[in-house]
């Protein structure tokens, strides 16, 4: 078993609005961080993640999910599954976890037009 406690975590500005906290387990299999996003990310373009799954549970606020061909609405208490390599922009007021398997980092995590 492990614990992060909060002040042991690392913030991270993604853009001036989304910042991440990031739990840092030092786990290849799986991670987990909070993020708040406040307007679209990212601002001209989609994220994808090339190699990992993430779960999202909303914890406050909502919004919406954008696919290349479909909005989701959101709000908290919802949960979300982002597969593998599917493109996806933010356009939210929210704060949501955020958990990866296998784990999180940065090189695999592209902006794409």
């Amino acid at each position: 078993m492990k614990i992060v406690k909060l002040e042991e975590t690392e913030t991270f500005k993604n853009s001036d609005l989304c910042i991440a906290t990031e739990y840092g387990f030092g786990d290849k299999d799986i991670d987990i961080a909070t993020a708040e996003i406040n307007g679209k990310y990212p601002e001209d373009a989609y994220c994808v993640n090339t190699e990992v799954k993430e779960i999202i549970l909303v914890l406050l606020g909502g919004g919406f999910l954008h696919k290349e061909n479909e909005t989701i609405p959101f709000k908290a208490g919802d949960a979300i599954l982002i597969d593998k390599g599917e493109k996806y922009f933010w356009d939210a007021h929210c704060k949501v976890a955020m958990a990866c398997t296998p784990a999180w980092y940065p090189e695999q995590h592209k902006i794409v037009k």
